[in-house]
C-alpha cells in the first residue's frame, strides 16, 4: 500500500533538513515562531516609520491568519475581510459605545470573528474550488451590509469613532499608547502570542493533516480524516487570528472604517499572502511589508498608485512564483 508521508510531512517553511542548510537556516526552520518574533521585535529599531511599522505588523498577522486557510489548507477565500472587520467592530463597539475595558473588548472582538467564521464555514465548507471562493465572498458581503445598516452601533458609512485607548495600566507600569513605539511593542505582545500559537498548530499532527488535505484530499479522506470538520476548525482558527488583527487595528487607529469589511480588504490580504509566499510561515509578514511599503512610497507622488502597485505585483509574481519568501527558501535549499 502506497505511503502518504510525503504530502503530510512536507513543511517547507517549518521543517527543513538541517544537513542541507547552514546554521542560520536550520535555526529559522526549527524555531519559526521565535525567529519571527525576534525579527518583528527588532524591526522598529531599523525602520523609524513607527506608524507604518504597526500597520505592517497588524496586516502581517491578518495575512498569517488568511494563509492558514489559503496556503496551508488550500482553500481560496474571498471573504476574510468579514473576520478582520467583525473583530474590529466587535472590539470598537464595546469600547466606544459601552465603555468596556480594552482587554474585554479585544477578547470579544476575537470571539465575534470566530463565531462569524463558524457560521460562514458551516454554509460554505462543502463547496469546492472557485465555488468556495464565491460563496465566502457572498457571505462576507452579507456581513458587510449587516454592519453597514446597523448605523446606531457602527456609524454606517461614516465608520465607528471614539475607540480611544490612550493608556494601558498594567498595575506596575502604565503604557502610553499615544507613543508610537510603545504602541508597537504593546501590539507585538498579542501578535507574538498569535504567531506562537500558529507555529504550534502547524507543527502539530493537525497541521500535518491540513497540508495533507491541500495536497490530496481524497487520499486523506481514505485514511479516515474528517475533511469537512478539519477544514471548518481551521477556518475558525483562521478567522479568530484575523479577528485579533482587526481588533488591534481598531485600537491602533481609534476608529473602524466600514472598508475593513469590504471585498477590497479580502483582495489585499490575498495579494500580501501571494507576495510573501503562500504556505510559508514568515511569508505573510514579508508580503504585508512589501505591499504597504510600496503603497506608502507610490502614494507620495501619484494618485494612481493602484495601477503602479498592480504592475509591481505582476512583476514580482513573475520573478518570484512562490512569493518572495517562498522563492528565497527554494534558493536557500539549493
Amino acid at each position: 500500500m502506497e505511503k502518504i508521508s510525503s504530502p503530510i510531512l512536507a513543511k517547507p517553511d517549518l521543517i527543513a533538513p538541517a544537513c542541507r542548510a547552514p546554521a542560520i537556516g536550520s535555526l529559522l526552520a526549527q524555531y519559526p515562531a521565535a525567529s519571527a518574533i525576534t525579527v518583528l521585535a527588532l524591526f522598529p529599531l531599523v525602520f523609524p516609520f513607527y506608524s507604518l511599522a504597526i500597520n505592517i505588523l497588524l496586516f502581517g498577522l491578518f495575512a498569517a491568519g488568511y494563509n492558514l486557510t489559503f496556503g496551508y489548507t488550500g482553500k481560496l477565500s474571498f471573504g476574510h475581510a468579514a473576520f478582520f472587520g467583525s473583530g474590529a467592530y466587535g472590539c470598537g463597539i464595546l469600547i466606544s459605545q459601552f465603555g468596556m475595558g480594552w482587554h474585554v473588548a479585544l477578547i470579544s472582538g476575537v470571539l465575534l470573528a470566530g463565531v462569524i467564521a463558524l457560521v460562514i464555514g458551516l454554509l460554505a465548507m462543502r463547496t469546492r474550488g472557485i465555488y468556495f471562493a464565491m460563496v465566502t465572498l457572498a457571505l462576507a458581503q452579507c456581513v458587510y451590509f449587516l454592519f453597514f445598516h446597523a448605523t446606531s452601533l457602527t456609524g454606517g458609512d461614516n465608520g465607528l469613532r471614539g475607540v480611544n485607548v490612550g493608556a494601558v495600566n498594567l498595575g506596575f507600569v502604565k503604557l502610553d499608547l499615544l507613543n508610537p513605539l510603545t504602541k508597537y511593542y504593546f501590539t507585538l505582545v498579542f501578535v507574538a502570542l498569535a504567531v506562537w500559537l500558529l507555529a504550534r498548530i502547524l507543527q502539530s499532527p493537525f497541521g500535518a493533516i491540513l497540508e495533507a488535505l491541500r495536497e490530496n484530499e481524497h487520499r486523506a479522506r481514505a485514511c479516515g480524516v474528517n475533511v469537512e470538520r478539519t477544514r471548518l476548525l481551521s477556518l475558525v482558527i483562521s478567522g479568530m487570528i484575523c479577528g485579533l488583527a482587526g481588533a488591534l487595528n481598531a485600537i491602533n487607529l481609534s476608529t473602524v472604517s466600514i472598508d475593513s469589511l469590504s471585498y477590497h480588504t479580502s483582495g489585499q490580504v490575498m495579494m500580501m499572502t501571494l507576495l510573501g509566499g503562500m504556505g510559508t510561515f514568515f511569508g505573510p509578514f514579508i508580503g504585508a511589508g512589501m505591499f504597504l511599503g510600496i503603497e506608502h512610497i507610490v502614494t507620495g507622488f501619484t494618485e494612481r498608485w493602484q495601477l503602479i502597485v498592480g504592475v509591481i505585483f505582476i512583476v514580482l509574481v513573475l520573478f518570484f512564483p512562490k512569493g518572495i519568501w517562498g522563492t528565497v527558501l527554494d534558493w536557500y535549499k539549493k
